[in-house]
């Protein structure tokens, strides 16, 4: 069972203060801590937990400067088996198609019977690198997976999470991409000493002339689409607090929503 792992190195923002930077179309992210995405975190150990029920090994692939190489080796520390950095200045403004493409030809020269992502990253939360990935590699995919039943005569068995709590269960026909949601797992601790042990492990590193590519296929040129600014949700009037017995706070909500043209 060989399977490639997508993953990501992104800032954590949830109790930062986040600032714009001078171009307007991304935030300052100097002294903001890194880690990996949560839903490839996930996707990390589903794919060591198959590696370690039918054998075979684990690739993890990430864009990005040297810095990833922090991300990487947590995935190596993890279980992962070989790592792969995707780096070269003409990879900078990569949507998420042309992520997903340098991805595709990376993958294209290995052998592979998965390739996992996470469900979206949690800096843009698009959520198109997995489906688009599939698609320029011509295989099957399946998006949203909360389970892996297994796997058996290059076929696979997978629990995806549709919306109002519904699940939708496919057989799927090998070599496919999954992309994995949060909570199909647990991942696995990850100790110093253990990102100690795979320090000096090699991180193969490729760029556009490796993957043989060219300036116009990658970063904004190659892009469908392009960020022309960033900006923070305007800051509302807070809540209101209706007070008084069941009877009035339902009139009064009754009232508030007449007014806002909720009810005729």
């Amino acid at each position: 069972m060989e399977i490639i792992v997508c993953i990501k190195r992104v800032p954590e923002t949830a109790d930062a203060d986040i600032v714009i930077d001078r171009t307007g179309r991304d935030i300052e992210k100097g002294g903001l801590v890194f880690d990996i995405n949560e839903w490839d975190n996930y996707a990390v150990e589903e794919a060591i937990l198959l590696k370690e029920k039918y054998g075979g090994s684990v690739t993890v692939i990430s864009m990005g400067p040297e810095e990833v190489n922090e991300t990487l080796r947590r995935a190596l520390a993890m279980g992962a088996d070989q790592a792969i950095r995707l780096t070269d200045p003409a990879f900078e403004g990569s949507d998420g198609y042309t992520i997903a493409r340098v991805l595709s030809q990376a993958i294209k020269p290995l052998s592979y019977d998965l390739i996992l992502t996470g469900v979206q990253t949690e800096d843009d939360g698009y959520g198109q690198v997995g489906p688009t990935l599939a698609e320029i590699l011509g295989i099957r995919h399946a998006a949203v997976v909360n389970q892996i039943e297994g796997i058996e005569s290059g076929r696979t068995r997978v629990h995806r999470e549709l919306e109002g709590g519904l699940e939708e269960i496919l057989d799927l026909e090998l070599p496919a991409v999954l992309t994995i949601q949060t909570g199909i797992n647990e991942p696995r601790y990850v100790s110093i000493m253990g990102i100690r042990k795979v320090a000096k492990k090699e991180i193969k590193v490729l760029g556009l002339r490796e993957l043989a590519m060219k300036p116009e296929e990658a970063g904004e040129p190659g892009s469908l689409t392009v960020v022309e600014m960033v900006s923070f949700p305007p800051v509302g009037e807070g809540a209101q607090i209706l007070e008084g017995t069941m009877d009035e706070i339902s009139d009064k909500v009754v009232t508030i929503l007449k007014e806002k043209g909720g009810v005729a």
